[in-house]
């Protein structure tokens, strides 16, 4: 009989009907998770929509070097328009700050990302985020 991996994580990923992107991985980010992710967000910028994404990275054990060099270099063409994280510790912070700052000069596209305490707010954030964006923008001819 095998023992499971701990090593090996879990990922939560779906689109929520109002519209955002739900990734909640659990215990260590794998490639092949970051180009899940990725998937997801470049189905949806395609159709015409926002991307906005809310990451519960509370139960994220490790991310491992290579994934974050990835993840980092833009390779996977994830494109966002908003990012809110619930969940992250002191180190996790620094290194999403760090990650979309790399994406952000490689791209020549910034975008906001925040970090909450709960779902509800970090929900609320992003809904609000749409909306600013929307306004900004001119009428469809």
């Amino acid at each position: 009989m095998h023992e499971p991996d701990p090593r090996r994580g879990v990922l939560e990923l779906r689109e929520e009907p109002n519209g955002i992107l739900y990734v909640s991985p659990e215990g260590e980010l794998s490639e092949e998770m970051a180009r899940s992710i990725a998937a997801a967000s470049r189905r949806i910028k395609e159709s015409g929509r926002e991307v906005l994404a809310l990451a519960d990275v509370s139960r994220i054990k490790a991310v491992p070097h290579d994934v974050r060099k990835l993840m980092a270099s833009g390779a996977l063409g994830a494109r966002h328009d908003a990012v809110a994280v619930v969940g992250a510790s002191f180190a996790l912070r620094v290194l999403a700050m760090l990650t979309a700052r790399s994406m952000n000069l490689l791209t020549s596209r910034s975008y906001p990302i925040e970090f909450f305490a709960t779902e509800a707010e970090a929900c609320a954030w992003l809904l609000a985020q749409r909306e600013r964006r929307r306004a900004r923008q001119p009428p469809a001819a």
